[in-house]
């Protein structure tokens, strides 16, 4: 008798489908090919595929993302934090004919068709809703995928945005009334990053006139702020505060309001 209910557990586990486990991927584009970190996740309700910032990727090292950057560390926050919902997280990769990302980089036709590739092979595996979130330079990328693919993105997260003028490249500097999506725009409100000011988002959501959802975010809390301003583990990447900031942002794309 035992034995026999323990074969039918056995048959029963056999039929259940095997869950994936957290892996690079590394897919063609163009002539070259590019990565992300895939994290599936059981229920989840959409993809986000994160941008990081300085000059982007994700780290990959000893067989798993060891960036320190904001959304590369928090990225188990963005998938399974929030007890409302769970989240398939894709962390975007560097090309392989682009180690270094630059601003000029992140607009380019090239980055666009690899993110488009991310977004393509994605779509192979769910149907879900595609939230593109980026952070500090990572903000270029999402800004410039939000607007270049179109209904291809259902929605963007920009923190921490680049906003430095002197950049042609910068979020505000780019054709922000284009942005046909929901998309919410937060910062902490101590960031003292001279490129990321919170002051100065405005210049972001003044330029959102097609958006049919924006919202702009100003976040205050979190501890042991170290090294540069500009840094990750500074108020700039929501050092201490990586939970709480990622549920803000999961629970917003769940239900957008201005």
């Amino acid at each position: 008798m035992a034995q026999s209910l323990v074969l039918r557990l056995l048959f029963l586990l056999l039929l259940m489908p095997a869950a994936h486990a957290d892996e690079l991927l590394i897919i063609p584009t163009r002539t070259v090919t590019t990565s992300y970190w895939w994290m599936p996740r059981e229920r989840a309700i959409a993809n986000l595929i994160l941008f990081s910032g300085g000059a982007g990727g994700i780290g990959y090292r000893e067989g798993k993302p060891q960036s320190g950057n904001f959304l590369i560390r928090s990225r188990e926050y963005f998938a399974t934090g929030n007890p409302q919902a769970a989240f398939n997280v894709a962390l975007m990769g560097n090309a392989s004919d682009m180690r270094q990302l630059d601003d000029h980089h992140r607009v380019s036709r090239e980055h666009m068709q690899d993110i488009a590739a991310v977004i393509a092979q994605i779509r192979t595996q769910n149907a879900l809703p595609i939230w593109l979130i980026g952070t500090s330079l990572g903000t270029i990328s999402a800004a410039a995928a939000a607007i270049e693919l179109g209904s291809a993105v259902d929605g963007v997260v920009l923190t921490s945005s680049y906003v430095r003028f002197k950049s042609r490249y910068s979020v505000p500097q780019q054709d922000l009334s284009k942005i046909k999506i929901p998309i919410l725009v937060m910062s902490h409100e101590q960031d003292s990053c001279r490129v990321t000011l919170p002051r100065e988002m405005k210049y972001i959501m003044e330029n959102l006139t097609e958006a049919p959802i924006k919202k702009l975010l100003l976040l205050t809390g979190g501890d042991n702020p170290r090294g540069d301003e500009c840094g990750a583990f500074h108020w700039h990447g929501f050092i201490g505060m990586e939970a709480r900031a990622a549920n803000v942002v999961t629970d917003w794309i769940r239900q957008p309001t201005p």
